[in-house]
């Protein structure tokens, strides 16, 4: 049978049919940085999903910490576990709301490329060790996840240029995730994500991991059942599923009623309180982290130090980039403080934690002399 048009369009026509007015059309996308022949068979969206699956760091996610460094159970989250589940549950509202669900997908995977050996300390360390060498930089895992598919994976399909070149629509998303929830019930406009696909993201991203993160605390003994709020338990549920689908349930349901995409006043209250416990016995308790905190820190820093001290060991990194235009070789660019910081930073922020740990051992721990 003969067509007369692609697949590609075909499926084009059937978001145009079946997505809500508010829903992000593929076919109306604003491009790429750039210009690319289109693909046949899959959307713009989806072939920015397959690019971000079929990327180095996102197979590095799987050996990065969420919450837990290094634990000895099978059954607690990674950096990777948590963007399947942030994935699993914004295409769960994408569907329902009747946004484009390729286009979430695409986001929510994407989202966290960015993450630090170590979750968020290492983040804060990394942020800390940056400003020491330039006070007017710093490192955030979202801005890094976006120079991660905009410069530091290898160029798709083209050896010249470095990045996935992806959709404009998911490059914002991606930048755009990590909007506390008092900025989005607050109206604050600057630096939301401009799509609904991308508001839904980063909402699914702050369900994902309140939930996830105290079911790994209740699995290492951290916290106790009945150490939750009973707020908590009474207005979302006794364990974790329950949770989760009241959370889910009432964001669709308050954005059908109201039109509104966020939570209830009241679970969006409850979820305020389910960050402060978190906070308080898990994310800065001091018992959990201060001895771990002290360790990583010298890790790290002993690590940022000794790269910017020897600019000649990051020659291999560097030489898979663009090399500046004003420069001749890397060895010049890397002369000037601000560019070697920033590649610095690049590097170790994309190491797994058992990498950085073994690179640290290669560099500063003597090893046995044999014959």
């Amino acid at each position: 049978m003969q067509r007369n048009k692609t697949i590609r369009e075909e499926l084009e026509d059937i978001e145009k049919k079946t997505l809500s007015l508010l829903g992000t059309k593929s076919r109306d996308t604003k491009g790429r940085v750039f210009p690319e022949e289109k693909c046949p068979i899959r959307t713009e969206f989806q072939r920015d999903r397959d690019r971000i699956i079929h990327s180095k760091a996102f197979r590095r996610l799987k050996e990065k910490t969420q919450v837990f460094f290094f634990p000895a159970g099978d059954h607690y989250r990674t950096r990777l576990t948590h963007v399947l589940e942030v994935s699993q549950i914004s295409r769960v509202i994408g569907k329902s709301l009747r946004l484009n669900e390729d286009l979430i997908e695409a986001i929510a995977l994407g989202h966290d490329l960015g993450h630090a050996p170590f979750g968020h300390m290492g983040e804060e360390i990394l942020d800390k060790k940056y400003k020491e060498y330039v006070p007017a930089g710093g490192f955030k895992h979202n801005e890094q996840s976006l120079r991660i598919v905009d410069v530091l994976e290898e160029g798709y399909r083209n050896k010249e240029r470095s990045g996935l070149n992806l959709t404009w629509e998911v490059r914002d998303g991606i930048l755009k995730h990590s909007k506390g929830l008092r900025e989005i019930k607050e109206g604050i406009i600057k630096d939301m994500p401009k799509t609904p696909e991308g508001l839904v993201v980063a909402l699914s991203d702050r369900i994902a991991y309140l939930n996830h993160d105290l079911d790994d605390a209740i699995r290492a003994g951290v916290v106790k059942e009945s150490d939750i709020p009973r707020s908590i338990t009474k207005l979302l549920g006794n364990a974790t599923p329950e949770r989760i689908d009241t959370m889910v349930k009432d964001l669709i349901n308050n954005f059908i009623q109201k039109e509104n995409l966020f939570f209830s006043e009241e679970i969006s209250y409850v979820m305020d309180i389910f960050l402060d416990f978190l906070k308080d016995v898990l994310y800065y308790n001091d018992e959990i982290r201060g001895e771990e905190r002290f360790k990583i820190e010298k890790v790290i820093s002993d690590m940022f130090d000794y790269f910017m001290e020897k600019p000649e060991k990051l020659l291999s990194f560097v030489n898979k980039y663009e090399l500046p235009q004003q420069f001749s070789t890397w060895e010049d660019a890397l002369k000037i403080r601000e560019i070697r910081t920033r590649y610095v930073c690049d590097y170790i922020s994309g190491m797994t934690d058992e990498y950085l740990l073994s690179l640290y051992n290669d560099l500063f721990i003597p090893k046995p002399w044999t014959k």
